[in-house]
C-alpha cells in the first residue's frame, strides 16, 4: 500500500496547531448553528458521551460508533449543548471516505487538518490508513467510526457491519472504550435525493434531530480470541492475503471470526439503542 495522505497536515504541531485551532472552531460553530439554531437537537445519555471525551483514565483510547444517514453526521452530531465541539484538543478523529472528502489537494489539506482519516472503500481492512487510525488509539485519542461504511439514509435496521472497526477494537495495544451513539434526524437536514437525486446545497432547517447515546461497551478479547480459535478450526475460509503477524498469530480464518463475533455485538448494541430511540405509540384500545 501507498503512504498516508498528507500525513504532515494531520500532526498536532502543524503550523503551530493553528490551522486545526481555526478550521474546529469554525467548524464547531457551523455545526452548532445548525443543530441548535437552524434545527432543535435533543440528547439522551449525552453527559456519558461528554465524560468519556474529557475525563477517561490517561491512555485509554476512546472509539464511538454510530449509524449513518447523512453527510452531516459528523461533525453535527457533536454540536449539541454542553459538548466541547470547538476544543481542538477534545476533538475526534474520524474515518472518512477517500472519495468524497479526499478528492483533491485543497479537501485533502482541510479534512486532514481537522483530523479525518482517509479510508479507501475496498482497500481492506488493513490499509494502511487503518493502521493510522490504529496508531490514534494507540496514542488515547478519540476515534469515531461509522461502521456501516456508507451513508444508509432510511430508518431501517443496521446493515452488516464493515470489520474495520472491530479489526481496530482486537489489534489496540489498550481495548478503548467503545461507545455506542444512534441518531435520527440528519437524513432531513441534508437528504441524499433531495432535488433531482442530489443534496442540498445547504442544510435544511425547522426539522428535529434526536441523537442517543448508549452505554460503555467491553470486549473481553482473550475469551473472544480462544472463541476465534475453536469456531475456526472447522473453517477452510483463507485467501492467503491476511497478515498471520498480528493478533498473537491468528490465522485468516480466525481473524474472520473474532471481527464477525465484535461486530455483530456492536450492531446488537446499535440496534437496542435504535429500538429504544424510536417513539413511544400507544397501542389502539
Amino acid at each position: 500500500m501507498g503512504g498516508r495522505t498528507m500525513e504532515w497536515a494531520a500532526r498536532a504541531n502543524h503550523l503551530g496547531g493553528l490551522p486545526r485551532k481555526l478550521v474546529i472552531t469554525a467548524v464547531g460553530t457551523f455545526a452548532k448553528a445548525v443543530a441548535n439554531v437552524l434545527n432543535t437537537t435533543t440528547v439522551h445519555n449525552g453527559d456519558t458521551l461528554i465524560h468519556l471525551v474529557r475525563s477517561r483514565p490517561p491512555g485509554v483510547p476512546l472509539l464511538t460508533v454510530s449509524n449513518h444517514m447523512s453527510t452531516l453526521d459528523d461533525p453535527v452530531m457533536w454540536a449539541f449543548k454542553g459538548f466541547p465541539i470547538c476544543d481542538a484538543k477534545l476533538a475526534r478523529w474520524v474515518l472518512a471516505a477517500e472519495d468524497i472528502c479526499f478528492k483533491n489537494r485543497v479537501l485533502s489539506y482541510f479534512f486532514r487538518i481537522g483530523k479525518c482519516i482517509p479510508i479507501t472503500r475496498g482497500g481492506g481492512i488493513y490499509q494502511e490508513h487503518m493502521n493510522e487510525a490504529l496508531d490514534r488509539l494507540n496514542e488515547g485519542a478519540w476515534l469515531h467510526t461509522f461502521p456501516e461504511g456508507k451513508v444508509c439514509p432510511e430508518d431501517a435496521p443496521i446493515r452488516r457491519l464493515k470489520w474495520g472497526t472491530a479489526s481496530l477494537i482486537a489489534r489496540a495495544p489498550v481495548t478503548p472504550i467503545v461507545l455506542p451513539i444512534i441518531h435520527h434526524g440528519f437524513e432531513k437536514v441534508m437528504p441524499e435525493n433531495y432535488a433531482f437525486g442530489r443534496r442540498p446545497p445547504v442544510p435544511l432547517w425547522n426539522q428535529e434531530i434526536k441523537i442517543v447515546v448508549g452505554e460503555p461497551m467491553e470486549f473481553n478479547l482473550p475469551e473472544l480470541r480462544e472463541m476465534a480459535l475453536s469456531q475456526s478450526r472447522d473453517s477452510s475460509t483463507s485467501s492467503g492475503w491476511w497478515p498471520r503477524t498480528i493478533l498473537g498469530g491468528l490465522d485468516e480464518a480466525a481473524q474472520r471470526c473474532l471481527y464477525m463475533t465484535i461486530s455483530d455485538h456492536i450492531r446488537t448494541a446499535l440496534e437496542n439503542l435504535r429500538d429504544f430511540s424510536k417513539p413511544y405509540v400507544k397501542p389502539e384500545q
